[in-house]
């Protein structure tokens, strides 16, 4: 079965952002997923949830400065302390808002990095999901990475699905998960389904959008159809989040989705 979410930081622009739970319900969605959830209580979130009757399925941990330009902690030397916050502030809203998973950003990488220092920001990724992990387990709940290409976020410490993988093995962890975004590993790695299937019991999330131009999933280089029909050979049944940038107005821009319950107008 094909789930599919909105997710809010970039679906329903055209309204507030509580305003975009009940938008997203109304087109079909029966799960939301977004970047953040700081800037609201953990109340005024539920409240919206359980008036759209929608399942919340994911959110990131606190990044640092976002608009300074920071994209993650995990995997970075001397900010561990507030990395601890951050997983602590992130498990407090999914428990209050019942999400099972959090995304750890990972980080960037300073320009020019030596090999050096990416093995030390790699030790200290390690050393930092290991944490998230175990605090995660204690309530029941996964953490995700997620590679990011390096076009959209130039120096991300992350790119590659071997490399997550390899990151997932060495940490350890069995709620520690892959969030598998078709839309960047097309970039950086492509062979789309061959991953799905190696790395099918490590995924626990799955976004798309279309490539190049991150827009909806019916146009560009990918052709979803065959991978939404590999995913129910495959048994999926986790969510799929719609993390696209719409063309225009969002709902004019779902018909992509009607095969899997969305509404267009």
């Amino acid at each position: 079965m094909i789930r599919l979410a909105a997710n809010l930081s970039m679906l329903f622009n055209e309204y507030g952002f509580l305003d975009r739970f009940a938008a997203a319900a109304n087109a079909g969605f029966k799960g939301v997923e977004y970047l953040f959830p700081y800037a609201f209580s953990p109340e005024a979130l539920r409240q919206a949830l359980q008036e759209c009757q929608l399942e919340q399925v994911l959110f990131n941990l606190p990044p640092g400065d976002w608009e300074a330009g920071e994209r993650g902690l995990a995997s970075l030397p001397g900010r561990e302390s507030e990395f601890r916050y951050s997983v602590v502030e992130a498990l407090r809203y999914a428990e209050a808002l019942n999400c099972p998973r959090v995304h750890a950003m990972a980080g960037l990488l300073p320009a020019g990095a030596d090999d050096a220092t990416q093995a030390e920001h790699h030790a200290t990724y390690v050393r930092n999901l290991r944490f998230a992990a175990g605090e995660a387990a204690k309530v029941g709940r996964e953490i995700l990475i997620e590679p990011i290409n390096t076009r959209d976020m130039p120096g991300f410490f992350l790119s590659r699905q071997a490399q997550a993988m390899a990151v997932i093995k060495e940490v350890g962890a069995e709620n520690l998960k892959l969030q598998f975004d078709l839309y960047h590993c097309q970039i950086m790695d492509g062979d789309l389904i061959r991953h799905l299937e190696r790395q099918f019991s490590a995924i626990g999330h799955i976004q798309v959008a279309g490539v190049p131009e991150r827009h909806e999933p019916d146009v560009g280089e990918v052709h979803y159809p065959a991978i939404f029909d590999r995913l129910r050979a495959l048994g999926y049944r986790g969510w799929i989040g719609c993390e696209y940038r719409p063309r225009a107005e969002t709902h004019t821009g779902l018909g992509w989705g009607e095969p899997w319950g969305l509404t267009s107008h």
